[in-house]
């Protein structure tokens, strides 16, 4: 190929919305449109069939992933007009044979994609001599929101065939140089240019870095390790990264003392008795520059925190505090700009008795807090992260930033979030009657 390729991926579930990407990236100079999974699922090859009408002199691809009944898919997506249909690595040699056979009789080109296969190089070859005409480097979705990327995987591939290489996974303005770079003959793009307002502009952006080999830096449409975690999560509100976890985490009843605050960073857990205020005090000294006090206290008063356990907290560096219970001094806490978030405010102090733990487990409502799992806190409420999978909770919570900012682009240009999404197509179906055992 003389230059790389730009694909798009429209991984959308609703065909209305994927025409509307395409068409903004075609207009911003993608070569190939990519019937996305999800799309192809949701819609059936009625997607591939109203890309090529759509776009009748661009390559359309059929991200069909088959892993069985090769013959029999890919004649359904190039009869629909697909020039290049997917098959998985991970399928049996018969299969692909079968796939590459039924594509050679509607001229339409077959894309191995080697998806979580464990010796890519090796299968990328075996594949290439049963007569492959593109090979896919894939890194999943699901796993690249565990912080992993695709171009190790690449250059090892692209050294080992012949045949043109394609990459998929996070690719964004970034990284499309140095996927280029690493031998990539396709580049596919879905989140960095389906999710951007501007899907245009995004396009072009990325087209610029992969002609030129420079990197254009992005904000969003990355992913994330350990070390990028404050940063990813400061980016999220509470209710993204609840989103992102299926609604699980929240904190019931706790909220700011004060609009705009925001807290994020790892707990240190205090349990004590309601008004006994001495370990909530002493966790301040032990904790952590960065790291969010979680005081538990059945949710009562009265008070264990306030004005001089908050002025002690940003002596100390430590980002916020939650407070299953009461606090008080809320107007000077507000004018020293600390988060704090509390189930309660009271003017009543207790006395320290010392007769509290620091370290330990907390379990609040349905939700359990331990000390270094991730705090996000803010106008919304109070979200806890496991901090076994904070990772790739912090990654999912950016993706649901990313395509919230399509959908309000959207919104407005002049629709409604129940036209864009589609709203009353995904309804849950359900019988009129209950089933019943006779």
């Amino acid at each position: 190929m003389p230059e790389p390729i730009l694909q798009v991926a429209l991984d959308f579930a609703n065909l209305s919305q994927a025409l509307r990407a395409a068409q903004e990236a075609v207009a911003g100079g993608a070569q190939w449109v990519e019937a996305g999974t999800p799309l192809i699922k949701s819609e059936g090859l009625e997607a591939v069939r109203a890309l090529r009408g759509e776009f009748p002199d661009h390559t359309v691809v059929a991200d069909m992933k088959t892993m069985d009944a090769g013959r029999v898919e890919v004649e359904m997506a190039a009869q629909a007009g697909a020039n290049i249909v997917t098959v998985l690595g991970a399928a049996s040699d018969s299969t692909i044979a079968e796939c590459i056979e039924a594509g050679q009789r509607y001229d339409a080109r077959i894309m191995v994609d080697l998806c979580e296969v464990a010796e890519p190089a090796v299968r990328a070859r075996g594949v290439q001599e049963l007569g492959a005409a593109i090979i896919g480097v894939h890194c999943p979705i699901d796993v690249q929101m565990r912080g992993e990327d695709p171009l190790a995987v690449l250059r090892e591939v692209a050294g080992a065939v012949d045949i043109p290489v394609a990459v998929a996974g996070g690719i964004n303005s970034e990284t499309a140089p140095r996927a280029v770079q690493a031998g990539a003959d396709i580049v596919i793009v879905g989140g960095a240019i389906i999710k951007a307002p501007d899907a245009a502009e995004a396009t072009r952006t990325i087209l610029e870095a992969m002609r030129t080999g420079e990197a254009i830096e992005t904000d969003l449409y990355k992913r994330g390790g350990v070390e990028q975690l404050r940063e990813i999560f400061s980016k999220c509100s509470a209710a993204n990264v609840s989103d992102a976890m299926h609604r699980k985490g929240w904190l019931p009843g706790i909220t700011s003392i004060a609009a705009g605050m925001k807290a994020v960073g790892p707990a240190l857990t205090v349990w004590t008795y309601p008004g006994d205020w001495a370990k909530p005090v002493e966790a301040i000294d032990q904790a952590e520059p960065g790291q969010v006090l979680i005081v538990d206290v059945r949710g009562e008063g009265p008070a264990v925190w306030g004005e001089e356990a908050s002025k002690s907290s940003l002596q100390a560096g430590v980002a916020g505090v939650v407070i299953n219970g009461a606090i008080r001094d809320v107007a000077e806490i507000r004018e020293l700009d600390f988060p704090a978030f509390s189930k309660l405010i009271g003017p009543a102090a207790g006395d320290p008795k010392g007769m509290g733990m620091i370290g330990v487990p907390l379990k609040i409502g349905e939700t359990v807090v331990r000390s270094g799992d991730w705090i996000i806190a803010d106008d919304d409420g109070v979200v806890v992260v496991p901090q076994e999978r904070a990772v790739e909770m912090a990654n999912r919570a950016l993706a649901v930033v990313e395509r919230e900012s399509r959908e309000k682009a959207e919104i407005d240009a002049g629709s409604t979030l129940g036209q864009v999404v589609e709203l009353e197509r995904w309804e849950q179906q359900r019988s009129d009657t209950p089933d019943t055992k006779e």
